[in-house]
């Protein structure tokens, strides 16, 4: 061996044995040798005379890229011993020593990509014969002609096929050589082709597979007629039914029909062409024994066929025609229904595909004929066995581990496709489909053990997707076979409920149906039990009993007074449940979302919140529920500086479980109900407020606790009103003290609810409390706002920003409901001039033109509030400031700026409210406010005095327009025009 066959069998070495660095140069040699000008010259003469595979591949692997990406470098003699030497190779000439075709397949593989390249470049213009001075050779039997078949695999994967990407110029080539083929020798290559099948076909089936699948890559764009006659087909269907020597060749004779049945062309052309093929023939080889490896290829045949078919049915407007395309599709249904229900096979997406074009077509045929209602509920058939889950997963679905939570989902995202085709059966047959799902119901009420648990769970999914297609009007009168297939769902108790996708899916097929229950009270005591039951919030899995806590509370919502006289029933049921919730327990299980287990006391809420419940039940109700619970806090809040670290840590999680509990069961209570008609019920709610208010003192600084208090301090402002007054100060004022200044968020917008709700009714509180919470604010917020670029932004700087926002509009809403004398009241007035800079220096410069525009709006109600009459001044400075500062820089410098761009939507709502606030300021200060703005305006432009008061006079005309019209998009125009103008002099001058 030389050195370049030694660093080639280095270089591709993988025993381990190489040390790395020797593998480096070697590779680095070889990469120099490629390089060379005599390369070309080099791997011909290793191809010729080395036997060994790893320098045979580097030489072809060499010449290829040098084909590729060198061709016009490579001289006219090289390109001449190229061509003949890769050629003699591949026809197994006499002149070759070597026998490369007796290498391996990727060696061979990598000689015909290099025969391609050379096509590639040279095909049909240098290099004409290239495939008819390949054909002679084919005689020399299985090498050559093996060899000619990954020629044509290579052809079609490198440059024809359109599987893969391809550049513009790639297709222009693939085009002159599809052209010269067709134009030259597709005739030759097929006759090749046929003779070689019927030769061998009993000696080398291996061969012949080899061949038809080579061919069948080929039909698509051949003239269809040198395959689709009496001579190819009549060969196909005989290695297809008589029965190949081998599966191999079968499944290959198979693939190259449905080349033939998807080639594209006129409908009535296919039509012809699927009629005479007489698919039938083929149907038996799917119920006969042995034929299992071939129910791919059958099924991709057949349902390849049925689309056909149906894209004939919808293409062809000759009613005659559309007969026979009906006909051939109501011939190989039964077929492709049989497969899908007995046999797992890749194209079944596909099939599915083609059952939704097929039910749709039938929306045209009404009203369907026997066969095709026949059909129908074959398709039925079909879903219902595709969206079954496998036994074999059954454990891990029901305690849900890695592998059950991903074949959940696998089978989630599965079932999307099969549920849109229910739906479109259900509203093409609905008595059909209705009819089908109360027999599946019925068969797996009749085998119910806990061995069926997949069968009862696609039946009760089959009826839960049907409902989505369902109006409510029919779910309510329980249209056509509905009201006999709910009253079974009702009363029917299936052994394998214990088992977690049943119970949950029972669960939710109730839920989607409880609408009929409204015209059927009768029901309502069936229909509560399994969710009071072990089906449901008793179920022995936590995650169907959280489920089923959720679900009864949208029943609840719905049936509502229906539900009055069973309350006593319900809550006899549920005190296990109750008290579980606030065990220690409970609280360690893994919550899933927002499914906590709560919605078990927005249920019972919602149940004796009504006022249709007598008031001394009603009393009892709540007293049983709150009194223990209330109880339960106190006790947990003695001797809490006792507890150890894991004590107190478990100690808060149930006491955050027990006000979520209080939290959610207010929700059923009106703010009418607990104030005007029963302030009983209001006192029992203000009592546990001073309870849960008592935590924070116990357990100050406990962010999860403080969220918890202050969600239901929000739920005690609804639903007490203005009761719950009295008891803010205290309560606000607890909260404030636990609260951490970057915290303050959720303060915040506690105090907009408050005003939101109250508003002047607040205005002390607001007074006393508004110093603490500015003090904290502005010591994490400088006057001058935060920075805004991409690269300061930190995950410190997004908290500190979003609270920012929530403080805009908190003093927003301050302003806009009547309290902006809360900033000037003595104990406030302090913090008004880092108030007022901060919202001054935001209507300039946030980058957040919405927040600019609450900033404006802010200063135009302050104006109206402190400025109501000429030259009055309730806050001294402040009409100067508006004038000389807030007016030229907000409403006039920072217009001009570039950045302000009246194509942007949000842009121009700030342009809207500055237009307001030009207004308001010319309403209120009038020439005092003219004179200055602009004065300022147009000298930044340079105008000489003249102009300037010709300029004033002409905007003193535009605001006096802009006083008489109502409409702020004529305010704007108007404005916006003379924004423009003294931008566009700011311009001119500022030009060299």
């Amino acid at each position: 061996m030389d050195d370049l066959e030694k660093g080639i069998l280095i270089m591709f070495d993988e025993s381990g044995a190489i040390d790395h660095e020797l593998k480096k140069k070697a590779k680095t040699y070889c990469s120099d040798i490629k390089e060379k000008p005599s390369v070309c010259r080099l791997c011909i003469e290793k191809l010729c005379c080395s036997n060994l595979v790893q320098v045979q591949f580097w030489c072809l692997q060499t010449l290829h890229e040098l084909i590729q990406t060198r061709y016009s470098t490579i001289t006219p003699d090289e390109k001449n011993v190229i061509r003949g030497t890769v050629f003699s190779i591949v026809c197994l000439e006499d002149k070759n020593p070597t026998r490369v075709l007796d290498g391996p397949a990727f060696i061979k593989n990598k000689l015909a990509q290099v025969l391609i390249a050379l096509i590639y470049f040279e095909y049909p213009l240098i290099w004409s014969s290239v495939f008819l001075d390949f054909l002679p050779h084919l005689r020399k039997g299985n090498l050559v002609i093996d060899m000619f078949c990954r020629v044509l695999n290579a052809l079609d994967d490198e440059l024809i096929s359109l599987d893969y990407p391809r550049t513009p110029e790639e297709l222009t080539v693939a085009c002159r050589v599809k052209d010269a083929i067709r134009q030259q020798c597709v005739s030759d290559v097929v006759r090749a082709w046929y003779d070689i099948i019927s030769m061998y076909r009993n000696s080398d089936q291996e061969l012949c597979a080899v061949v038809l699948d080579s061919m069948r890559r080929y039909i698509s764009w051949i003239d269809i007629g040198l395959i689709y006659n009496d001579v190819f087909v009549p060969l196909l269907f005989d290695l297809i039914l008589v029965g190949a020597p081998s599966d191999q060749l079968q499944g290959s004779a198979i693939r190259c029909l449905l080349a033939v049945v998807s080639k594209r062309m006129e409908p009535q052309s296919k039509l012809s062409l699927l009629q005479s093929l007489q698919i039938s023939r083929v149907f038996r080889l799917v119920t006969e024994d042995g034929n299992a490896d071939l129910v791919p290829d059958i099924a991709a045949l057949l349902s390849g066929y049925a689309v056909e078919a149906l894209d004939c049915f919808k293409r062809i407007t000759s009613e005659e025609a559309k007969g026979i395309s009906m006909e051939l599709l109501n011939e190989v249904l039964p077929s492709v229904f049989y497969i899908m229900k007995n046999f797992e096979v890749d194209a079944t997406f596909n099939i599915v595909q083609f059952l939704s074009g097929y039910v749709s077509t039938l929306k045209s045929l009404t009203p369907l004929s026997e066969k095709h209602i026949l059909h129908v509920g074959q398709i039925l058939e079909v879903i219902l066995g595709l969206i079954r889950y496998d036994p074999e997963y059954r454990n891990n679905l029901d305690v849900m581990d890695k592998i059950g939570r991903e074949e959940e989902d696998r089978m989630s995202e599965y079932r999307k496709d099969l549920f849109v085709l229910l739906r479109t059966v259900g509203r093409v047959a609905p008595n059909v489909t209705q009819l089908f799902i109360r027999n599946s119901l019925a068969s797996a009420i009749s085998r119910s053990s806990d061995s069926n648990v997949e069968e009862v769970e696609g039946a009760l999914s089959l009826l839960y997707a049907l409902g989505e297609s369902l109006s409510e009007e029919a779910i309510r009168t329980g249209s056509g076979l509905l009201s006999e297939l709910l009253l079974m769902l009702l009363s029917t108790k299936f052994p394998c409920h214990s088992n977690r996708l049943v119970a949950l899916v029972y669960l939710e097929t109730v839920t989607r149906y409880v609408k009929f229950i409204q015209d059927n009270t009768q029901c309502i005591p069936i229909v509560l039990s399994p969710f009071l039951d072990e089906r449901g919030i008793h179920h022995p899995n936590i995650s169907v009993s959280r489920r089923a806590s959720y679900l009864f509370m949208r029943v609840v919502k719905l049936l509502k007074v229906k539900l009055v006289p069973f309350i006593a029933v319900i809550l006899q049921s549920l005190p296990d449940t109750v008290a579980r919730f606030t065990t220690t327990n409970y609280t360690t299980e893994e919550l899933s979302g927002s499914e906590d287990g709560s919605h078990i006391f927005e249920a019972i809420g919602l149940l004796i919140g009504m006022e249709d419940v007598p008031p001394e039940k009603q009393s009892d109700y709540l007293s049983s529920l709150l009194s223990p619970l209330c109880q339960q806090v106190e006790a947990l809040l003695r001797n809490a500086e006792l507890l150890s670290y894991e004590e107190t840590n478990a100690r808060i999680a149930v006491i955050q479980q027990i006000i979520m509990a209080i939290n959610s069961l207010s929700k059923g209570f009106s703010e009418r109900l607990v104030t005007a008609s029963r302030p009983a019920i209001g006192n029992m709610f203000k009592q546990t407020l001073d309870v849960l208010l008592h935590v924070l003192v116990i357990f100050p600084r406990v962010e999860l606790l403080q969220n918890k208090v202050t969600s239901f301090i929000h739920r005690m402002v609804d639903t007490l009103g203005a009761s719950v007054i009295p008891y803010l100060p205290k309560a606000l004022e607890k909260l404030l003290a636990e609260t951490e200044p970057k915290q303050m968020s959720g303060f915040l917008l506690l105090l907009n609810q408050l005003i939101c709700k109250f508003n002047v009714l607040v205005r002390d509180i607001l007074e006393e409390i508004f110093p603490s919470v500015a003090d904290r604010i502005f010591s994490v917020i400088p006057r001058e706002g935060l920075p805004s670029g991409l690269d300061t932004v930190t995950e410190e700087i997004r908290e500190l920003q979003e609270l920012q926002r929530t403080l805009y509009t908190f003093l927003h809403v301050i302003t806009t409901h009547d309290l902006s004398t809360v900033f000037i009241s003595p104990k406030c007035k302090v913090y008004l001039d880092p108030v007022m800079q901060l919202l001054f220096y935001s209507s300039c410069n946030h980058k957040d033109f919405l927040i600019r525009k609450a900033c404006v709006q802010i200063f135009i109600r302050l104006t109206k509030d402190w400025c109501a009459q000429p030259y009055e001044e309730k806050v001294p400075g402040f009409r100067s400031f508006v004038i000389e500062t807030f007016a030229t820089n907000c409403c006039l410098y920072s217009v001009l700026d570039r950045s302000f761009d009246f194509r942007d939507a949000n842009t121009l709502v700030l342009f809207g409210e500055i237009v307001v606030a030009q207004k308001v300021m010319y309403d209120k200060f009038g020439d005092d406010f003219l004179i200055h703005f602009i004065s300022k305006g147009f000298s930044v432009a340079h105008c000489p005095p003249g102009t300037i008061e010709q300029r004033m006079s002409n905007f003193k005309a535009t605001m006096e327009q802009i006083r008489q019209i109502d409409t702020i998009e004529q305010r704007m125009s108007n404005f916006e025009a003379t924004m423009e103008q003294i931008r566009q002099m700011v311009e001119q001058q500022s030009r060299p």
